[in-house]
């Protein structure tokens, strides 16, 4: 036969579109010629498939016309995960395996020169793809790849070492073997979920910002820390991850896949809710992704996690407008002349900022230098729109040095924890979902719990403080999961006060 079809998938975000790669055999002028629309590192193919078969001790037919079409033709290809298949359709239009055995499965992995697979990038991603739409195929991948993609429940992979495992496997009238070390299926089971997360124990003092942590995980609300240098800022960012619930097998899912999209993908991670700390001179696109063909950015590989944005007003303008929809949406989707891509993104933003450019105002130990106008300056470069989004904004004062020391060792993470997964699983009992998800009809539903009382002063707190009705639907929202950490099914005047009390930090008009 001098045509043959093997069966590939492409990468579009988190999802695999079916290839197909095309190829023939014909007289004429010997020559390798690759089309459609394919990236060059996929023309690069030519060069290592003629190594790999000649290394591999394979025929490569020197005198044809070969002729490789990844189609459909309008579909943009890049990474080397076509290798494989092309390969593969080049013996079987030759004869050297045989064609109708490859139906059923699908190819990937990047060959070497010997021969030998290599992992590809997003294998993970594009088992939970074909999970998710019920296709009835097995896919056929490197070592490490192919133990990634058997982690998704159900997925029918197998493992090859090197070409010659693949070709053994699909020779002419070779019988189905048993698995072996170089060809096999792959019984993916999910890593022991870690725990390793830094403790809260480690933090000394600053009460309001450890109840302003425990509320925004209870409720997955943001939460923006303002205070001095060496205030603990920080600390408490990273201490929040500890404090969520454990990873249901579906947000471990997704996001591993998200991290296999990205190349960032570790076993040693699995269930382990991501904290993400990009540094302050982080692009709009390394944030919130982009590229060709786009790739996720920092709020995606912070999926179901935690994002922490250390010295907030220092990023780019451009950069923390980016994040308004995010944070509203759960998602992002990148548009592109030749290509779009939609990441999920929903994270837990933890910001972090000085007070002012020196960092010292209002604190006890040290002098402001700053003049009005530059403290105004600095921190007008955060747009009320983005503090809008912010559902407690937290001041964090310097601890005098002899409080720091004498201070006794905070409450450890794992009590914190657990009174935050009671509060959670109330709000996931009344409404399904965390409390900071609702929106606005589910959130007129949930104000059954709040009385009379409570009502009227957030009405007033409001007016006063000149809130948009963002803002308001926050600050209920806020209070509804102080009520639920006391265990009250009405939202009480304390709930909401205290509410309003978190909100109303020093950026606060």
């Amino acid at each position: 036969m001098s045509l043959s079809v093997v069966r590939s998938r492409v990468l579009q975000g988190l999802q695999a579109a079916p290839v197909q790669v095309e190829v023939h055999l014909a007289n004429g002028l010997p020559s390798f010629t690759l089309v459609g629309l394919a990236d060059v590192e996929v023309k690069e193919a030519r060069e290592r498939v003629r190594a790999a078969l000649l290394t591999s001790g394979l025929d490569f037919p020197h005198n044809k016309r070969i002729t490789v079409n990844l189609a459909p033709a309008d579909l943009p290809k890049d990474s080397g995960r076509f290798d494989l298949p092309i390969a593969l359709g080049i013996l079987a239009a030759s004869g050297q395996v045989d064609a109708a055995a490859l139906a059923g499965y699908e190819f990937m992995g990047e060959l070497s020169l010997s021969g030998e697979l290599r992992p590809v990038r997003g294998a993970l991603a594009i088992s939970l793809a074909l999970h998710a739409s019920d296709t009835p195929v097995a896919l056929v991948l490197p070592p490490g790849s192919a133990e990634e993609a058997a982690l998704v429940p159900g997925a029918r992979v197998c493992r090859a070492a090197h070409l010659l495992d693949v070709v053994r496997r699909f020779q002419p009238g070779a019988p189905a073997p048993g698995d072996d070390a170089g060809f096999g299926a792959v019984r993916g089971t999910a890593p022991a979920a870690a725990d390793e997360y830094p403790d809260l124990v480690d933090v000394k003092g600053q009460a309001l910002a450890r109840r302003a942590l425990e509320i925004a995980a209870a409720g997955a609300h943001n939460l923006l820390l303002i205070g001095p240098p060496g205030s603990g800022k920080s600390m408490l960012a990273q201490r929040l991850a500890g404090l969520l619930p454990p990873m249901t097998v579906g947000e471990a899912l997704e996001s591993a896949a998200v991290a296999s999209l990205a190349g960032q993908f570790s076993p040693q991670r699995w269930a382990r809710r991501p904290t993400c700390s990009p540094h302050h001179s982080a692009s709009p696109v390394a944030l919130v992704g982009g590229g060709s063909p786009p790739r996720p950015g920092e709020i995606s590989l912070a999926h179901h996690g935690v994002l922490f944005l250390d010295e907030l007003p220092e990023f780019p303008r451009a950069a923390l407008e980016a994040l308004r929809e995010p944070l509203e949406t759960g998602h992002i989707r990148i548009i592109r002349a030749a290509s779009s891509a939609q990441f999920p993104a929903r994270f837990q933003l933890v910001a972090a900022m000085n007070p002012c450019p020196c960092g010292w105002l209002g604190a006890r130990t040290r002098a402001c230098r700053c003049a009005p106008e530059q403290v105004s300056r600095y921190q007008g470069r955060l747009s009320g729109p983005l503090l809008d989004r912010i559902d407690l904004q937290v001041e964090v004062p310097a601890l005098p040095p002899q409080e720091l020391l004498d201070a006794a060792p905070g409450e450890a993470s794992p009590a914190v924890r657990a009174r935050c997964n009671a509060a959670r699983a109330r709000s996931l009992q009344r409404q399904g979902k965390p409390n900071q998800a609702l929106q606005p009809q589910e959130l007129q539903d949930a104000r059954q719990g709040l009385t009379r009382a409570s009502s009227d002063f957030l009405q007033s707190a409001a007016a006063r403080l000149g809130w948009s009705a963002r803002a308001l639907h926050r600050a209920l929202k806020v209070a509804r999961t102080i009520a639920d950490l006391a265990g009250s099914d009405a939202i009480e005047p304390a709930h909401a006060a205290e509410a309003v009390q978190l909100r109303r930090g020093p950026l606060a008009a």
